[in-house]
This record gives C-alpha cells, sequence and structure tokens, in this order.
C-alpha cells in the first residue's frame, strides 16, 4: 500500500510541476479563462485541482491557433475589385457619351434635311 501512495505522491508531483511548466511556458495572449498570472496562482495555491482545471480551461488549444488575416492589397490592378468597379462604371459612362453624341449627331441631321424640305416648298 505504501508504494501505492509514493506513486501516486510522484504522479501528483510530477502533474502539478507539469502544469506549472507548462503555463510559464505558454505565451500570455494564447491563455484561455483567465489571465496567465492567475492560473499560476491557482495551481500553486490548489495544486492538483488547479492542475487539473489548467489543462481543462486555460491551457492554449491544440496546435497554432489561426492567425487574423492581414488585410491583403491586391497586387495588380486587375485584381482589385474597387479598381475593377470603377472601370466598369467609367466604361458605363463612356458608352452613355458616345450613345448622346450619335442621337444628337442624328437629331442635328435630321433638323438639318427638314430644314432643307422647307426651304424647298414655296411659302404662301
Amino acid at each position: 500500500m505504501p508504494r501505492f501512495v509514493l506513486l501516486g505522491v510522484i504522479v501528483f508531483a510530477a502533474v502539478i510541476i507539469y502544469s506549472l511548466i507548462d503555463c510559464i511556458m505558454s505565451k500570455a495572449k494564447e491563455v484561455r479563462s483567465i489571465s496567465k498570472t492567475a492560473w499560476l496562482f491557482t495551481i500553486v495555491l490548489l495544486p492538483v485541482f488547479g492542475s487539473v482545471l489548467w489543462f481543462l480551461f486555460g491551457r492554449p488549444g491544440n496546435g497554432p491557433e489561426p492567425k487574423p488575416r492581414a488585410v491583403r492589397h491586391p497586387t495588380a490592378p486587375d485584381d482589385d475589385p474597387e479598381f475593377l468597379r470603377n472601370l466598369e462604371v467609367r466604361r458605363r459612362q463612356q458608352a452613355k457619351e458616345e450613345e448622346l453624341k450619335r442621337r444628337e449627331q442624328e437629331l442635328s441631321e435630321r433638323e438639318k434635311r427638314a430644314g432643307h424640305k422647307n426651304d424647298d416648298e414655296p411659302s404662301n
């Protein structure tokens, strides 16, 4: 029986030491639930219970956490949605202007033809 007690004490000591080292080595930003300092005090003041809580609720997640993506600026103009949007707006505006010029030209030609017809008719 004393062997099992000794084995239990060694296992608990190993778990406590491992949780302390793990807490100290982890980055403060990655620690979950409460601050890193509070976890250290919890592990020291409540040795077994604090270690179990550390592994369940405080330890950083498995593997590296995905970093938030930085805002990437397009490398080429044709990759930039704002540039493409502006390009489309300019293209439509230019098409409208060309259509307006064409219609004005047609109207002026009609007026000239109508003016020539009126000149050919005798006045009463």
